[in-house]
């Protein structure tokens, strides 16, 4: 587990930190493991030793200086203070990202489909220009909030609902109103070759069909 970002989640004991740093680590989980896991204590370096308190109080004209040199790949360091700008107004909103993400949760629901699709374009509604200065068309923060309807997989939303949902020696379990029989799996690459493997899927093409059909 050292060698994953859930190992760095697990250094904070308040579930509110965990929750936040979940999240960002997560987001931040594409590309080579070493590189995901410098960036994310990069991050970690400037919101400090209480995330969640950071988040909250986070102004992106005050405490955004820090972020703008950090570059995880293709996300810049604005995209990074309008990702803790967001999730701000998430903790405002609903008093926590499990709040918000709740919103739009139908606890009689077969998967988290439609509760993703609600979260991402609620989570996209909310203000941006604090962090961009105005409302681009294509903001990089979207790339932390992909949807099902978009045809993606979700990956990095499945990998963090499955830490805040699901209770075992990786996962945290900090969350209650979403059930574990409603995750996705977290598609990538690997699961796909072993999804195809063990004849789960007849799916040929990556994205929500398949996850959902290899979650099946």
């Amino acid at each position: 587990v050292v060698s994953d970002p859930i190992w760095i989640v697990r250094r904070f004991r308040h579930p509110a930190d965990r929750e936040v740093v979940a999240f960002c680590a997560a987001a931040l989980a594409f590309g080579r493991v070493q590189s995901v896991l410098n960036s994310i204590e990069a991050l970690l370096a400037v919101m400090g030793p209480h995330p969640a308190e950071f988040v909250r109080r986070f102004e992106p004209e005050v405490h955004g200086a820090p972020l703008f040199p950090l570059v995880h790949r293709w996300t810049r360091g604005v995209d990074l203070v309008a990702l803790l700008w967001l999730l701000r107004q998430m903790l405002e909103r609903g008093g926590s990202i499990e709040g918000f993400f709740a919103e739009g949760m139908n606890p009689a629901a077969d998967t988290v489909e439609q509760a993703l699709e609600s979260f991402s374009t609620r989570a996209l509604a909310l203000d941006l220009t604090e962090a961009y200065g105005s409302t681009p068309g294509k903001p990089g923060v979207a790339y932390f909030f992909s949807r099902p309807g978009a045809g993606g997989a979700c990956k990095r939303l499945n990998l963090f609902l499955r830490w805040m949902v699901r209770i075992d020696r990786v996962d945290l379990g900090i969350w209650s109103r979403v059930k574990p029989a409603q995750l996705i799996v977290p598609l990538d690459t690997h699961v796909i070759r072993v999804g195809q493997c063990l004849r789960l899927t007849r799916l040929t093409s990556p994205g929500w069909r398949m996850a959902a059909d290899i979650t099946r």
